[in-house]
Parts: C-alpha cells; sequence; structure tokens
C-alpha cells in the first residue's frame, strides 16, 4: 500500500494539456486539476484513491466527482432538457391535434440538446476520468 502510495504521490499527470497533481489528505490521495491559468469553461474532476489492505494485495478504490464550482452548468441543462421533455410528453398526453407539430419539435429539441451536451461531457469530463483512472492503474500495477 505505501509502495503505490509513494509511486503517486506528488507526480503531476497532464491530460489535454492541462496538470493535475497527486496530493495526500486524510490518508486518502486526490489528484486536483490545476485550473487557475485556464481561461476556457471546462468540466473538471476531483480524483480519490481510497486503498484497501485484503490480505498481502492491496486494493485500489478510484472514485472522481465533478468539482463544485463546475457543475452548475450541467445541472442547468440537464434540468433544462427534463423539462422540455416532461412537458413535451406531458403535451402528447393532454393536448390537442392542432398543437403536435409543436410537441414533436419541443421533443426533438431536448432530445438534440441532451446529446450535444452528452458528447461535449464524452470529449470533455468523462475523458478526463478515464485518463486519470488509466495513469492510477499503470502507476499501481507497475
Amino acid at each position: 500500500m505505501e509502495d503505490i502510495k509513494d509511486r503517486l504521490l506528488g507526480k503531476h499527470v497532464k491530460v489535454h494539456n492541462l496538470d493535475f497533481e497527486v496530493l495526500e489528505k486524510d490518508r486518502q490521495l486526490k489528484i486536483i486539476p490545476h485550473a487557475e491559468a485556464v481561461e476556457t469553461i471546462k468540466t473538471l474532476p476531483i480524483t480519490h484513491v481510497d486503498f484497501v489492505g485484503k490480505g498481502q494485495k492491496t486494493q485500489v478504490v478510484i472514485s472522481s466527482k465533478m468539482r463544485k464550482i463546475d457543475s452548475g452548468g450541467p445541472m442547468l441543462v440537464v434540468l433544462f432538457c427534463a423539462f422540455m421533455l416532461t412537458a413535451a410528453i406531458v403535451s402528447l398526453v393532454v393536448g390537442k391535434e392542432e398543437y403536435m407539430s409543436f410537441t414533436y419539435a419541443l421533443l426533438g429539441v431536448s432530445v438534440v440538446i441532451f446529446l450535444i451536451f452528452w458528447m461535449r461531457m464524452e470529449s470533455g469530463y468523462f475523458d478526463y476520468v478515464r485518463k486519470i483512472r488509466d495513469y492510477i492503474k499503470n502507476q499501481s500495477v507497475a
């Protein structure tokens, strides 16, 4: 367990030209982004690494969460899409025939906005998480 910590602690990980540093706090490793100089809007993860000793082996438990400062934008997009989708479904159930084209347009727009949002999250936030997890796995196995 200490060997894995020593391999990770104090190291820097580069993902998409952004620096992440491995720090220890409360016997837990945290991988925190250095985004002070970033001028574009990015949704970045904070990754926690816990070690669970199981006899001669050590299990590495990795969890990531969004920075609190970054969570507002994605939450608004998801809520907006959910409200649009709910309005479209309600309109489908209780709406009149003359408003069906509006209902289908509302349904389509909500799905398109959510798909664009999801693709941007896949190429941004989720990609950061994947690459950081791969780095941790490579360092803990070596």
